[in-house]
């Protein structure tokens, strides 16, 4: 039965592969737009943890629009020019959709989420999620925050004063975003934040990214073996896949589900047996998924949400909230650990503004707090947490640019034809990082450009980010829903955490890999998400 199976499945994965290698042979109308070659059908050059020096060095010789060649020969658009990016994500956002593997792979591990659906379902999920992140609702979050925070602070201080001062704090920041969205998110605890103790659920979604991102080629054949394969057949040949990621990454999946099960239905089954602490919880709001349920609960039949789909939220948000800010957060340690003139100038800020230890800055003073704000924002645009996201064109489209390109013939493109069915890449960080948007220091991690009017080219851009003129969280109607979230976390760990420890460099060198989620590790050569500093108690 195994071998039938795989043999299937082998069977299908070749035609797959056949069928998107075709498109390679066909003429584009892209192919006047110039580009990097590809050194081989089966090397991803922008897929793989160290291809930085790709993403920059294309953007560096080919400018803001430029050609590729990924997987199996697929060929596409990388953008980050911002007239192009405003058609791609506000204007013709609905020609260009995430791609179909994107939205098949993560669909079989969150389910039918805000991040996998499209169209009505898709309207329909914002509708009811986006009031949950307001404003409003983090001014309710902080104190929660807080909670959370100073137990991080007393759990990571026991782990400095037994050791030699050297941890590892992105395990740490893992930790403590899980259980951010967990309190704030979910009413719902999943790390104690003890020293000495480890999360092994924590860790698990720390290592979903990572794993994720090496299987780039099965990810890019999703949209065929969930098409032609019973899904009864696919868990077979994952059960028994030999590869040690697969088995890992269900094994995450599977985790995953399970609290997001758990969650959901304890709160249900507190509700209709009229659980008193519940239904407080529910009715006042306490955490967002609270918000959520209620608003789910007013709103008519055809908004409401299934069980499936909220479920699929709590698998989201716990995925979402957790590696992106832990990321976040940890690069900007690892910055201010070797930026000691700004981490004294934040600190100082932070102290003036709360005098006392265990002083708790209220929410509008802490998320106004300005060289603050400048270090998370300058950390954002030149270090974002995801390099790139990808689109496919629906539907032959015309894509206008900012600034003329040279053609491959020597004619200047003002525009360009994008044909139906061409994967487009988002560049994130390159738009983030534009000379011509942000100046000759563009690349340079410089907090105090956000203490001075910005230069008339940022505001001239017109770039169609959701977040500060930069395309970190997006825009339009895929934008990352949780920006604020992710905000008030960082500043709250950040307040609290300056005001106790000074961070150092460690002894281990610290290298960040390019992934789906970009992540630190202990050199090269080391996957393991780690980020070792050394910590001084003030």
């Amino acid at each position: 039965m195994y071998w039938d199976t795989l043999l299937v499945f082998l069977a299908l994965s070749c035609w797959a592969t056949w069928a998107i290698y075709k498109k390679r042979l066909s003429k584009l109308s892209i192919d006047n737009v110039p580009g990097p070659t590809s050194s081989s059908l089966l090397k991803d050059d922008l897929f793989n943890r160290h291809a930085w020096d790709f993403h920059d060095r294309s953007t560096e010789e080919y400018g803001h629009v430029f050609t590729f060649r990924g997987l199996l020969g697929t060929r596409g658009l990388y953008i980050s020019d911002p007239l192009a990016l405003t058609h791609v994500v506000l204007k013709d956002q609905a020609v260009y959709e995430e791609p179909g593997w994107f939205r098949d792979w993560n669909r079989m591990i969150f389910g039918p989420s805000i991040l996998t659906t499209l169209g009505e379902q898709h309207r329909k999920q914002r509708k009811l999620v986006n009031p949950v992140f307001s404003s409003n609702h983090m001014r309710h979050m902080t104190p929660i925050f807080y909670d959370v925070v100073y137990r991080l602070r007393a759990a990571v201080l026991s782990e400095v004063e037994a050791s030699a001062g050297e941890i590892n704090i992105i395990e740490w920041m893992g930790r403590t975003a899980l259980e951010l969205i967990g309190q704030g998110g979910l009413g719902y605890s999943f790390d104690p934040l003890v020293a000495c103790t480890k999360n092994e659920f924590g860790e698990a979604i720390k290592e979903f990214a990572p794993i994720v991102f090496a299987l780039q080629f099965w990810r890019i054949l999703s949209p065929y073996y969930t098409k032609y394969v019973p899904l009864v057949i696919r868990r077979l040949i994952v059960r028994w896949a030999p590869q040690r990621k697969v088995q890992r990454l269900r094994q995450i999946a599977d985790d995953l589900e399970r609290h997001s099960k758990e969650i959901f239905y304890s709160k249900k089954s507190a509700l209709e047996r009229k659980d008193a602490a519940v239904t407080h919880q529910v009715e006042d709001g306490q955490d967002l998924f609270s918000i959520l349920v209620k608003a789910n609960m007013t709103v008519s039949k055809e908004d409401r949400l299934s069980e499936e789909e909220l479920i699929a939220q709590v698998s989201t948000f716990v995925f979402a909230a957790t590696d992106t800010t832990s990321n976040a957060l940890g690069r900007i340690l690892h910055l201010l650990a070797t930026h000691q003139d700004v981490q004294d100038k934040v600190r100082a800020e932070i102290a003036q503004a709360a005098p006392l230890v265990r002083e708790r800055i209220p929410y509008d003073q802490l998320v106004g707090l300005p060289y603050l704000d400048a270090v998370v924002r300058e950390t954002l645009r030149l270090y974002p947490p995801v390099t790139f996201m990808g689109r496919d064109v629906k539907g032959d489209v015309v894509l206008p640019l900012s600034a003329p390109i040279v053609g491959k013939d020597g004619s200047t493109m003002e525009e360009i034809l994008v044909p139906n069915g061409t994967m487009v890449l988002i560049g994130i960080r390159a738009c983030n990082r534009s000379k011509d948007i942000w100046g000759d220091d563009a690349l340079d991690w410089k907090p105090e450009r956000w203490l001075q009017p910005l230069p008339a080219s940022v505001s001239n851009a017109h770039v169609p980010g959701v977040y500060s003129n930069l395309m970190t969280f997006l825009g339009g109607g895929r934008a990352c829903i949780g920006f604020k979230f992710s905000q008030l976390e960082m500043k709250a760990v950040l307040a609290v955490m300056l005001c106790t420890f000074r961070f150092l460099p460690g002894k281990t060198e610290i290298y960040w890999n390019l992934a789906q989620v970009n992540y630190p590790t202990a050199g090269k050569r080391s996957t393991k998400p780690s980020l070792s500093l050394k910590l001084e108690v003030l």
